[in-house]
């Protein structure tokens, strides 16, 4: 294969065995890499799709099924190590994402991404960098002159596409060197991810244990010193609460303005969060003084009342937020006893309640739930105020854990953005 002699190219961070090797080249997609034609024909492998911010999936996950119906045939047989295409834009990949088969042995996709296989004398694993931080969609920009189609993939043609350039080191033992430490990187954030995930497992099973199943009035474990104090009370949330929803803000009235006051919304809650340094980034200008009621305090929860999570989305507020104005579709919670605001804020998150909020949006249109449903639901109550202190403190303790290691997932996550940047030129010194 005849190699473009092109401006040399150097990164500005370089492993020390390299920096007095050779520069740098530039090469195009189709001067490294082979586009995958072969179909699947009678093989029966899994179907997959991509996901931007995920990679590969199987079509049964991803759209409950296998939508491949008659086109299956014609669909691009992917082995290990093989690279795919997805013309689709989404936030995070504006001009679609590229991902590499690491899930499967062999598989299925379909023929409308672009697949690749790059040669042998390339080592494969050193591009995921590029395609990780966008440098091929930043260079396909100037290919897109309308937006998605009508079956939402972008106007990108297999021509375009393998024109984009990616900056490559002539020693294969310094492509191997950068994708080793990328993957030792990646392992590392896996496995912080999965312990992550093992945390929320872990308080998802207490809180099973700690709040009474349905129809029991005990729950199966309790602490010690409170195993004598008899059944738990059956009472609805509303008799714990001063509860309201939301004022309804004219759409020209919620602006980005940092000197108005800043608008408590739907879409800034996260689910079962205690909220300590979220941005709020919607404000309101005009007059505060009739609203208030409105006004949010220090430990008062906050709950959506409609969206793809509605009801599940649940924060409790801390000093950050404490000021900020309630919204419509927006609920908020405010107990007499900080004590009892925490124990149904736990309470909020268990599984109970998110069976409870499931069968109430089973009507069409836009999943919802009401404040006065909300009110409804009832929860069993301890008789001492201790044991909802012990209850919430155990569990806020699981929180504290879960959100120190979501920051050190996100910091990990950052770190390898930041090296990244340094390991590979940028897309600026890229010849046009």
């Amino acid at each position: 294969m005849n190699k473009k002699e092109k401006k040399a190219l150097v990164p500005r961070l370089r492993f020390p065995e390299f920096v007095s090797a050779k520069e740098w080249q530039e090469y195009t997609l189709d001067e490294i890499a082979d586009r995958i034609t072969e179909k699947v024909g009678d093989k029966q492998l899994t179907t997959l799709s991509i996901s931007a911010g995920i990679g590969f999936i199987s079509q049964a996950e991803k759209f409950s099924r296998d939508i491949s119906g008659k086109q299956y045939k014609n669909y691009i047989f992917l082995q290990k190590g093989d690279f795919s295409y997805n013309k689709g834009n989404s936030k995070k990949y504006p001009q679609g994402c590229v991902y590499e088969l690491n899930e499967y042995d062999e598989a299925a996709v379909p023929n409308a991404f672009i697949s690749f296989r790059f040669n042998k004398s390339y080592v494969s694993d050193f591009y995921k960098g590029y395609f990780e931080s966008n440098f091929h969609g930043k260079q396909l920009m100037k290919f897109i002159t309308s937006g998605a189609r009508m079956d939402g993939l972008l106007n990108i043609n297999p021509a375009d596409f393998f024109s984009i350039i990616l900056p490559t080191p002539k020693d294969r033992a310094e492509q191997q060197k950068i994708a080793d430490c990328l993957s030792s990187l990646d392992d590392l954030i896996a496995a912080e991810a999965k312990k992550l995930e093992a945390l929320k497992a872990h308080k998802k099973g207490l809180m099973q244990k700690l709040f009474p199943v349905e129809g029991q009035t005990v729950p199966a474990w309790r602490f010690p010193e409170f195993r004598e104090c008899g059944e738990w009370n059956l009472k609805p949330i509303g008799n714990k609460v001063d509860l309201i929803s939301g004022y309804a803000f004219k759409s020209e009235e919620i602006l980005e303005d940092e000197r108005g006051t800043p608008l408590m919304r739907g879409i800034n809650i996260t689910e079962g969060s205690v909220r300590h340094n979220q941005d709020i980034d919607r404000f309101f200008t005009g007059e505060t003084e009739k609203l208030e009621k409105y006004r949010l305090q220090i430990n008062d929860l906050v709950i959506g009342l409609d969206g793809s999570k509605v009801g599940k989305n649940s924060s409790l507020i801390t000093q950050c937020d404490e000021g900020a104005l309630l919204v419509q579709r927006v609920a908020r919670l405010r107990a007499k006893s900080t004590i009892t605001i925490e124990f149904i804020f736990q309470h909020i998150n268990s599984s109970k309640f998110h069976s409870y909020v499931d069968k109430i949006n089973t009507s069409s249109g836009i999943p919802h739930i009401s404040a006065q449903q909300i009110k409804d639901f009832k929860i069993c109550f301890p008789t001492e105020l201790e044991e909802q202190q012990k209850i919430a403190d155990c569990l806020t303790s699981i929180d504290n854990f879960i959100t120190d290691q979501a920051k050190k997932v996100e910091a990990l996550k950052v770190h390898k953005k930041g090296l990244m940047q340094g390991l590979f030129p940028s897309i600026e010194a890229v010849d046009k």
